[in-house]
């Protein structure tokens, strides 16, 4: 892939006249399917509470009599009516209570993400925006720089260089829109996502973060 140059873009939809080049090193590698999906299995499998328990035939209560005697009654022998096979019984092989955290390495998740990001700047779907922030939440402003940029019907991630909370609650309730820290994106994240919006000085912190 050659250097890619971006635009950026003002608020209101314009240029602002700057291009600023993606560096190569994490824009311009060879991906790797396997890595990404380490990743996204990994950050899935650690999202997982692991809380869910049955009881099984010993953790139900009662049964403790035998129903009936062991011959003589022409029927199966039964030493139990907490039997997994009797209404009432316990669970066989239930689900119990585990942990289902996934560790992989920090060489392996950064490879992952530029991986991802990768695959956004061959399919040109990153676009650069100045900065901006919000003195308190203002969903119809963020609607229409969304608007102003033709990306309110798609689905939009967008990265801060700073933990942004008055632009997250801007757009929390927006279907198609995200927002996500620099440095705290995930892999996941941008695979989900049709479009990266990615702040100015959002670019550098990625380009920090994501060094060798």
């Amino acid at each position: 892939m050659e250097t890619v140059k971006l635009d950026v873009y003002k608020t209101d939809g314009s240029k602002t006249g700057e291009q600023v080049t993606l560096p190569r090193q994490i824009f311009d590698i060879e991906p790797n399917d396997h890595v990404i999906w380490l990743a996204v299995t990994a950050e899935h499998a650690n999202r997982r509470q692991g809380t869910v328990s049955t009881k099984n035939r010993s953790a139900v209560r009662g049964g403790g009599k035998k129903p009936w005697r062991q011959k003589g009654r022409g029927t199966a022998r039964a030493g139990s009516s907490r039997s997994p096979l009797w209404r009432g019984g316990g669970r066989i092989f239930g689900p119990s209570p585990r942990h289902y955290h996934m560790k992989i390495n920090k060489k392996v998740q950064q490879l992952a993400r530029k991986s991802a990001y990768c695959y956004k700047a061959r399919e040109d779907r990153i676009r650069l925006i100045e900065d901006f922030s919000f003195d308190k939440p203002n969903t119809k402003e963020l609607a229409g720089i969304l608007k102003n940029l033709k990306l309110d019907h798609i689905k939009t991630l967008l990265l801060t260089t700073n933990n942004e909370r008055m632009i997250w609650l801007s757009g929390r309730n927006m279907a198609a829109f995200a927002v996500r820290e620099a440095s705290m994106v995930s892999t996941t994240d941008i695979l989900k996502s049709d479009y990266l919006l990615i702040q100015k000085e959002a670019l550098t912190k990625i380009n920090e973060v994501m060094k060798p």
